[in-house]
């Protein structure tokens, strides 16, 4: 018979002791704070079948602001946290090398233009010495018909009259010519004009200011980044959801959102992406069964029009939980109805 020995506990520790092996309290009825709130709405209840949820954090759509070409900034205008509109200054680059180039562009198009001018002017001559050698090529014609005109004297009216009539085609073709300068002068001068608008850097769409890259002075490549946006009408939760889930969804599909900051509000999502290619579950997944095992990834994303009206209050990197339905006549819960701020 085995021998059972009671063991003396320090005195120290025997209070804390107590409070383990103590009964749990009882929850009360209306959670008190946030996070109780929260460890209220991940309870599942028996109601819930067909409803599975998964961590996730919000995120939103980057993009890169970038200058077209290469040269030193002048100024950035953007701040981190900047809310810009679309087409709202972010930076510019130095202009001095391109305004020099609009200048030489605009002077060949002067120059191209007083071309046109001169060859406007020199088939108005030759159209009047055309003139000339018509006239007298048809008196020469009469005087040559009525024996009184020799026809060598013919045969030069005659030659008169065609070089005459080369002269004033050469004429055309030089005021062809210079229009076509002029066309490719413009061509030009409006080339270098949108370089020089291009130097002034702006947003590409309405969006937050996440990191600003470079400073004024600082001379950068083509296609360097100066700030880097966040498209506040783009915001989704990846969540990671096993085979068994994601072969019951369909894009299109209704999904909800819990924040951790505001367990409170339950915010509505669609279903924009299936992956069709399965991973292990990533590192930020908070239990190591869960990174074990094969998972998909799911892109819940929150409808523009709900973006738009709460834009101030968007923050990437927020925590929370994802909710989709494996069947998609299963009503939502009553903690899964949507509530949002009024």
């Amino acid at each position: 018979m085995p021998v059972l020995r009671r063991l003396a506990l320090p005195c120290t520790l025997a209070p804390f002791l107590a409070l383990a092996l103590a009964p749990p309290l009882a929850l009360p009825a209306q959670a008190e704070t946030s996070f109780a709130a929260l460890l209220d709405k991940l309870r599942q209840t028996p109601e819930e079948d067909g409803i599975y949820g998964s961590n996730g954090r919000i995120e939103a759509q980057t993009v890169d602001v970038a200058s077209k070409y290469a040269g030193r900034i002048e100024a950035v205008s953007a701040e981190e946290g900047d809310l810009l509109a679309t087409s709202a200054p972010v930076a510019q680059m130095d202009t001095a090398d391109e305004k020099a180039q609009l200048a030489a562009a605009k002077a060949a198009v002067m120059r191209a233009q007083a071309a046109k001018a001169v060859a406007e002017a020199t088939l108005m001559q030759a159209q009047s010495a055309l003139a000339v050698a018509q006239t007298s090529y048809d008196r020469t014609v009469k005087l040559h018909e009525s024996g009184t005109s020799a026809q060598s004297t013919l045969d030069d009216a005659t030659n008169a009259l065609n070089s005459a009539r080369a002269t004033v085609e050469m004429a055309r073709a030089q005021i062809s010519d210079a229009v076509a300068s002029i066309a490719a002068a413009e061509a030009d001068q409006q080339q270098v004009t949108l370089a020089l608008e291009d130097l002034t850097i702006t947003a590409p769409l309405r969006g937050r200011v996440l990191y600003r890259l470079h400073e004024p002075g600082e001379v950068i490549a083509a296609g360097t980044p100066v700030i880097t946006m966040l498209d506040l009408s783009n915001v989704y939760m990846n969540v990671y959801l096993p085979a068994s889930v994601v072969g019951t969804l369909t894009v299109g599909d209704e999904a909800r959102m819990i924040l951790d900051p505001v367990p409170q509000y339950v915010i509505p999502a669609t279903v924009t992406f299936v992956s069709p290619q399965s991973q292990f579950t990533p590192k930020n997944v908070e239990t190591a069964e869960q990174r074990e095992e094969l998972v998909f990834r799911v892109k819940l994303s929150v409808p523009r029009a709900l973006l738009a009206k709460f834009e101030a209050q968007i923050k990437s990197g927020v925590r929370g939980i994802g909710y989709v339905r494996t069947r998609a006549d299963t009503p939502w819960p009553a903690r899964l109805t949507v509530n949002l701020p009024g």
